[in-house]
């Protein structure tokens, strides 16, 4: 979860930095006696690393984003097919560590007989 304080001239800047992000806005609350709105999203923690300078970018540095981790979801989808959200993200860890992007077949684990 991401909880995000700004002036509420450049809340545009912060939707569209979360939807490039797959964020998903939960609330919008304005600040009693003061200009600011807080913003509170879900946002996944894949893509919350360098959030925190694209949001500034998106908002000229008038954002204030604080990260917590409030729960786990599953992603759905199969990890096997690479049209699929949860087959991109695995592609992309097995990229990112250095392994072949094509999950093995079983038969490479299985001893021959």
């Amino acid at each position: 979860m991401v909880e995000i304080q700004t002036p509420d001239d450049a809340v545009g800047g912060i939707y569209n930095c979360l939807s490039q992000r797959r964020g998903m806005v939960i609330g919008e609350d304005p600040i009693q006696g003061t200009p600011l709105v807080m913003i509170k999203a879900y946002l996944p923690v894949e893509q919350s690393f360098g959030f925190t300078q694209a949001l500034r970018a998106a908002t000229s540095g008038r954002a204030f984003p604080q990260c917590v981790f409030d729960h786990w979801e599953e992603l759905g989808g199969d990890p096997l097919d690479s049209k699929t959200m949860a087959g991109t993200v695995c592609a992309d860890i097995r990229k990112r560590k250095g392994l072949k992007a094509e999950i093995p077949d079983i038969s490479n684990f299985i001893d021959k007989l």
